[in-house]
Formats: C-alpha cells, sequence, structure tokens
C-alpha cells in the first residue's frame, strides 16, 4: 500500500479562493486575529459558533459589519457635495 502524506495540488487549490485569502491577510495585518479565526473557518466550511462563543462571535461580526460600512460611508453627509473626508 501506498499512501502519499502531501495532499494534491487540486486539493490545495481549493482550500480557498484568492479574495478570501486576501481577506484573511488583510485582517491579520489589521490586529484582527479573532476576526481571521473566524473568517477561516468559514471559507473552510465549518460554523464557526461550533467552536468559539455566540457573543464573541457577534461582537466579532457587529465590528466588522461596521467597518465595512464606515468604508462605504466614508463621507460626511454635509460635505457630500464636497466630496471630503470626515
Amino acid at each position: 500500500m501506498n499512501y502519499s502524506n502531501n495532499p494534491s495540488s487540486n486539493q490545495r487549490d481549493k482550500a480557498m479562493s484568492e479574495e478570501q485569502f486576501n481577506q484573511v491577510i488583510d485582517a491579520i495585518l489589521a490586529g484582527k486575529y479573532s476576526w481571521a479565526c473566524v473568517l477561516i473557518l468559514r471559507f473552510a466550511g465549518y460554523n464557526p459558533l461550533h467552536y468559539i462563543p455566540y457573543r464573541t462571535y457577534n461582537r466579532l461580526m457587529k465590528d466588522n459589519n461596521q467597518g465595512e460600512k464606515n468604508k462605504s460611508h466614508s463621507f460626511c453627509p454635509s460635505d457630500r457635495t464636497r466630496e471630503k473626508v470626515c
């Protein structure tokens, strides 16, 4: 019997897309290690709630969803015509 300890390149390529990998790297570089763990679990097909407490998961989701909203709404309402950043 011959068993290979090295997974095939196809299995490694399908583990995570390039965009998903970049999201994990961005979270790590921003110092958001818990969020990076949540992303890795989600991208690997696992439910993060099986591994971390519910309250922690909700806090991470809230914090990181707020971050996405703030990126898309970075202009002051009164300054939108001039497009100044707050």
